[in-house]
Formats: structure tokens, C-alpha cells, sequence
């Protein structure tokens, strides 16, 4: 299990992108139970859930980009396997995520950042 304390976002880093490469490469994904926290203190909670949301989701996408069978075939070559697990680090996963976010009318990239801003001015503004 991963924790983090309680201002914490979940963010698409490496802890994040290793724990779910680990679960697709031994084929876990059924076994695991994910519980995510988007609370951060110091930013809005609206903001922290669709960053967190969109982390676990990229980093699921790029495990599922991995090519697991070739690394489970190379299991016993150190040097192939090295060789692709550091190959695999610059596959485009953010194409890939791009094209899934528009394919699924979704903002793309940071686009997202736009609809939060107004939702603090016409929402959130007029709560204080």
C-alpha cells in the first residue's frame, strides 16, 4: 500500500506511475482495491479531485501502455529488460492521453485548468 498524509494531492510521478506499472505487470488490476484522497489544504477541493482523478488515470493509461509481455519475456535477460524498461519511459503517453481526453469530450492537457478558474469565479466566489 501507498500513503500520503492529509494535504495531499495525487499526482502523476513516479510512485504513482510505478505502483500501477506494478499491478499491470503482475496482472493484479482485478486483486487491487484503489482508494484515492484529493484534499489539499491550500488549493480548492474541486481542483485537487480533478487533478488526482486525471494522475490515477494517466498513470493507469501508461502501465497499460507498457509492453508487459516483452518484459515478462525478459524477465531473465537483465540487460533486455533494462534496456526496455528504460525505452519505455519516453513512449508518448501524453498523446495517447490527449486523444483519449478529446475522444471523450474532455479537455485535453491543462485545458482543464480554464473550467476550474471559472467555477472559483461563479461558483465558489459567491460561497464566502
Amino acid at each position: 500500500p501507498m500513503h500520503w498524509d492529509s494535504d495531499h494531492v495525487t499526482l502523476f510521478d513516479d510512485n504513482t506511475r510505478n505502483l500501477f506499472a506494478e499491478l499491470v505487470r503482475a496482472n493484479a488490476l482485478d486483486r487491487a482495491h484503489i482508494g484515492l484522497d484529493y484534499f489539499d489544504a491550500s488549493i480548492n477541493r474541486v481542483a485537487a479531485w480533478v487533478t488526482g482523478a486525471r494522475a490515477f488515470r494517466k498513470a493507469l493509461l501508461a502501465a497499460l501502455l507498457e509492453p508487459a509481455e516483452m518484459l515478462r519475456q525478459q524477465e531473465t535477460n537483465g540487460a533486455q529488460r533494462l534496456g526496455l524498461l528504460d525505452t519505455v519511459k519516453t513512449l508518448p503517453v501524453g498523446a495517447v492521453w490527449n486523444y483519449f481526453c478529446v475522444t471523450h469530450s474532455t479537455p485535453p492537457a491543462a485545458a482543464w485548468l480554464n473550467d476550474i478558474a471559472e467555477y472559483e469565479k461563479g461558483v465558489q466566489a459567491k460561497r464566502a
